[in-house]
């Protein structure tokens, strides 16, 4: 109680005005038998129990998309059925081409014929014959030709449509021969060899919460668990439910898992592991 006397003291000898010097001694008397401690830092509250530790998790293909036509035409081929396995690259659909295979074989002939002009003309041009003027235009007319033939060449490449990554079919929107129209989804396609599971966590779990924690799994449809590492945390917080979104992967190779399953998937924190 004396350094408080002193401080007190302190506080009245000073210019401040009297106020503010009875504020302080009433804080320094009173703040400490209160048990107060202003400049001691919020330690975290302890990690929730071993039993609240469990939230429900879904597990998701990484990548998945679905496949549209970006040419109307009608398709030729369609090699692959639901549930069909695929590589990356391989062909999943083909359609008919015939009209812009004959507008590429124009631009070809197109193209030879605006180059061998314009060879024609460089060597007229080095003997004085014809001026640089028309060398010049067909230069010009060359690279326009070029330019015609590459736009036809990626309409005949989009007629083909490859797998982007390797997986499985989905699902099928159309069937073969079927006449399809720009931007129509075909297929819905996903990575069944990387998954990770989804789920929503309570936001007070944060203080523990880390990348890399570990997470097990008890998937519903197979009764067994399946180790997990807590990949990313989402950047935002549902005000409403005070909860925050978290993906992690499974750690390990397991074929058995399936997009859409779903279990009930338990932290392990470190104080829990501490604890033994």
């Amino acid at each position: 109680m004396s350094l408080f006397r002193i401080r007190c003291h302190n506080a009245g000898r000073t210019a401040r005005p009297a106020a503010l010097a009875a504020s302080l001694c009433l804080s320094a008397i009173f703040l400490p038998s209160l048990g107060l401690a202003v400049d001691d830092p919020v330690s975290p509250s302890p990690p929730p129990p071993a039993e609240a530790r469990e939230v429900r998790a879904q597990l998701t293909p990484r990548y998945s998309t679905t496949l549209s036509s970006e040419l109307a035409g009608s398709i030729t081929s369609l090699p692959v059925r639901e549930g069909q396995s695929f590589s990356a690259g391989d062909t999943l659909v083909t359609m008919d081409c015939t009209s812009h295979d004959a507008r590429l074989a124009q631009a070809d002939a197109q193209l030879r014929r605006n180059e061998r002009k314009a060879r024609a003309l460089r060597l007229l041009d080095q003997r004085g014959a014809t001026s640089k003027l028309e060398h010049d235009l067909a230069q010009i007319d060359v690279a326009a030709a070029q330019a015609e033939r590459d736009l036809v060449a990626a309409d005949v490449a989009r007629c083909t449509i490859a797998a982007p990554f390797a997986g499985s079919i989905a699902a099928l929107a159309v069937k073969n021969y079927q006449y399809v129209p720009a931007g129509e989804p075909i297929v819905t396609i996903l990575s069944d060899q990387e998954l990770e599971a989804e789920m929503l966590v309570p936001s007070r779990w944060l203080p523990w919460l880390a990348k890399d924690a570990r997470v097990s799994l008890h998937v519903d449809e197979l009764g067994r668990d399946f180790p997990l590492v807590v990949d990313r945390i989402a950047a935002n917080i549902d005000p409403v439910s005070q909860s925050v979104k978290v993906f992690a992967r499974v750690d390990g190779n397991f074929p058995a898992l399936l997009p859409g399953m779903s279990g009930l998937a338990r932290f392990f924190f470190p104080e829990a592991r501490g604890s033994r």
